[in-house]
This record gives structure tokens, sequence and C-alpha cells, in this order.
């Protein structure tokens, strides 16, 4: 392949990968006014608001009510004042999630408050058209809405990978590469045998086999690397990532 496609990063330690993970951080500083932790809250609810709002719908809620309550849950959130629910020695962000709004949505949700929601901290933008869009063309789903959840959750964790993996293929020029070989990543069946996708490309099937391997590599690379942002502990990523792969199968 061509010496400007995406190089292969090496493995950092357990130590190295947890010294920016944001769940960690932000268990690190527990209630504290840190804006380290502050700042990296924010941008995990960024990153995963959309299973969040989901499991609101599922729970009955109609688009103006899930709305509300989702921005109600993440402004709280961002006031850290739900921080104490957290298990500090096996926290996971998903977890933590899930049990939060549980707890919002049965013991603390008064909409003759909803006019004052947010306190005046910052929300969580939500495009809520897209949103809710997003949520009609979704097909019918007969789990449960925690098990929804967690399909979700794992969805958007592969999303976000991918998307950072293309764009490591686009900064390389090497696009036409990773649209034609996502699907070796993704579990999609091919149309097209090695050879003619070699073809098509300029590669030799022997290259493109090794190309192959590359990107499954940095693909397990980035996953590792995503995961870890959303636990506590470096000895839970295997066990979340069996996690996600059952709730994507079930």
């Amino acid at each position: 392949m061509a010496t400007d496609q995406p190089a292969d990063s090496e493995n950092g330690s357990h130590a190295e990968v947890f010294d920016t993970t944001h769940w960690s951080v932000v268990l690190r500083a527990g209630e504290s006014d840190s804006p380290e932790a502050a700042a990296a809250l924010a941008s995990l609810c960024r990153a995963y608001w959309y299973p969040l709002y989901a499991y609101v719908r599922r729970q009955g809620h109609d688009f103006a009510d899930a709305q509300d309550l989702t921005q109600e849950f993440f402004a709280r959130l961002l006031e850290r004042k739900d921080l104490r629910l957290a298990d500090r020695k096996r926290g996971r962000f998903r977890t933590f999630l899930l049990t939060s709004i549980k707890h919002f949505l049965i013991n603390e949700w008064n909409k003759a408050t909803r006019q004052k929601r947010g306190g005046g901290c910052t929300l969580i933008s939500l495009d809520a058209e897209k949103t809710e869009t997003r949520f009609r063309a979704e097909p019918a789903d007969d789990r449960t809405p925690d098990k929804a959840f967690e399909r979700r959750w794992a969805m958007v964790v592969l999303d976000r990978v991918l998307d950072q993996l293309r764009t490591e293929f686009a900064t390389a020029g090497q696009t036409p590469v990773f649209e034609s070989l996502k699907t070796s990543l993704t579990g999609e069946e091919s149309e097209c045998s090695y050879a003619e996708i070699g073809r098509r490309l300029g590669m030799t099937e022997g290259n493109l086999k090794v190309t192959v391997h590359r990107l499954r590599r940095r693909y397990r690379e980035l996953l590792r690397k995503e995961i870890a942002l959303t636990v506590a502990d470096p000895g839970n990523i295997d066990e979340e990532i069996r996690e996600l792969i059952a709730a994507l199968s079930n």
C-alpha cells in the first residue's frame, strides 16, 4: 500500500491510556469544582446523549417531554450533583447513566419546574427534530428499554470508532480504500472479492489483505481507546467489549 496510509499506532500502557480517560477524570475529581472533570463529563455527555434520549422515549414520553427531560437530566448531571451514584471502584459511564436516568425519571422530575429547567448551567446541545427523526427511523424493537439502551450505546461506540478511522484514512488521502474495506469491520458481506477490490484500487490481492489486517488492528486499537474513555478501571475494558458485542447480538 502507498506510504501515506494511516500509520499503525503503538499500543500504550494502561497507565498512559488512563491518564486522560474522561470518566476516570470525573470519578477522581468526585464532586469538586475541577474544570478538567467538568470538561470531561460534558464531552462524554455530548458523545453519548442519544441512547439516553431514546430511553426516555421508550418510557412512554412524547417528543416534547422527552426533549425537556433529557435536557434537564443533562443540566443536573453537568452540575454533578448525582456523581454520588457512581461506583468509584467499578464505575462505567454506561451503567452510571442508565442508573441515573432511572433515578431521575422516577424521583426527581417535577413538571411544574419545567420552565426553570437547566438552572442556568450549560446544557448539551440537542438537535430536537433530527433526534426525533433518528428515533422514528429505527425499526420496531421488542427489547426492554434497558436492553435497547445497551444496544444503542454499543452502536454509538462503534459509529464513533468508524468515524475516527474514516477520518484517519481521509487525512492520508485513502478514503476509497476505507470505503471499499469497511465491510470487513462491520461484518457485512462484500459483493466483491479481494481480487476485484484490489483491481479497482490498483492494489494486488496480497497487498489488499495486508491492508485489511492493518485496518482491523487499528480498528481494535481505536475501539479499546474509545471504551477506555467510559470505564474507570482498565481491567474493565475487555469485559465491556464483550458486553457491547452481546448487546449487538441479542
